[in-house]
C-alpha cells in the first residue's frame, strides 16, 4: 500500500547517489567560496563586511521558499489528504529552521559593521523571528503530539497561518520605513547589484540549495521508513 504514496526512486535511494550531490557540493561550493572572499571586490561603502551576503542572502532566501513549500503542501494535504505531504513537510522543516538561524545570525554580524548596532526591532528583522518562532511551533508539534492525524493537522494549520507572515518579510522595506536596506534581488526588475557580487552570490545560492537537498533527501527516507514502522506497529 506505501508504494502508492512514496516515489520509488526516493525509497530506493542509494548511499551513492548522496554521495555524488556531496562530491558535487564540494566543488561549488569551493568555486563560490573563492568567488566570495577572493574575485568579488569589497563594497565602497561597507568594505569586506559586504562579503557576509553571500551567506545571509541566499539563507534567507532558502528559510522564505522552504516554509513557503511547507505552507502550500500544508494546504494540499488538509484538502487532498495526500499522505506524502506531511512526510516531505517534516523532512523540509528542520533545513529550514537551520537557514532561518543563519539569516537571523548573519544578518545581526552584517548589521553592526553597517548600521553600528547588532541588533534592531524593525519591520524585516522582526518577520524574520516570527518566522523562525513559526518553524519552532511546527517542528515541536510534531515532537510533543504522538497521534500522527492530530499532530498532521495541527502543523498544517500553524503552517498554513505562518503563510501570511512571508509576503510582510518580502515588502517590510517597501512599506515600512526600516533600517533594512531594499531588495537587491527581484523577479520583476533588474537586480541593482553588480554584476562582480551578483556572480557570487549566484552561485553560493545554488550551494545552499544542494546542502538543503541533500539534508531533505536523508531525512525524508528516514520519515517514510519511521512511517512504515509506526503503521506496521499498528496494524499488529
Amino acid at each position: 500500500m506505501f508504494k502508492n504514496f512514496f516515489p520509488s526512486k526516493i525509497l530506493s535511494l542509494k548511499n551513492k547517489t548522496i554521495s555524488n550531490l556531496v562530491f558535487f557540493l564540494t566543488i561549488i561550493t569551493t568555486i563560490g567560496l573563492f568567488y566570495s572572499l577572493v574575485a568579488s571586490p569589497p563594497d565602497y561603502i561597507q568594505g569586506d563586511s559586504v562579503r557576509i551576503m553571500y551567506v545571509h542572502v541566499p539563507s534567507s532566501f532558502i528559510a522564505i521558499g522552504i516554509f513557503g513549500i511547507i505552507g502550500m503542501s500544508s494546504i494540499i494535504n488538509l484538502v487532498f489528504k495526500i499522505k506524502i505531504m506531511p512526510l516531505i513537510c517534516k523532512s523540509l522543516a528542520p533545513v529550514g529552521l537551520v537557514f532561518a538561524v543563519i539569516s537571523i545570525i548573519t544578518g545581526s554580524l552584517w548589521g553592526k559593521p553597517t548600521w553600528g548596532i547588532w541588533w534592531v526591532w524593525d519591520a524585516r528583522l522582526t518577520s524574520m523571528v516570527i518566522l523562525l518562532f513559526f518553524y519552532i511551533a511546527y517542528i515541536l508539534i510534531w515532537k510533543v503530539v504522538k497521534k500522527f492525524e492530530e499532530a498532521n493537522k495541527i502543523s498544517s494549520i500553524i503552517a498554513i497561518i505562518g503563510l501570511f507572515n512571508l509576503p510582510i518579510i518580502r515588502y517590510s522595506v517597501d512599506w515600512w520605513n526600516t533600517l533594512h536596506q531594499p531588495s537587491s534581488l527581484s523577479l520583476t526588475s533588474a537586480p541593482t547589484i553588480h554584476y562582480t557580487m551578483l556572480i557570487p552570490l549566484i552561485i553560493m545560492f545554488f550551494v545552499m540549495i544542494i546542502f538543503s537537498l541533500i539534508i531533505f533527501l536523508m531525512r525524508y527516507k528516514t520519515e517514510i521508513m519511521k512511517f512504515k514502522l509506526n503503521n506496521k506497529k499498528n496494524i499488529k
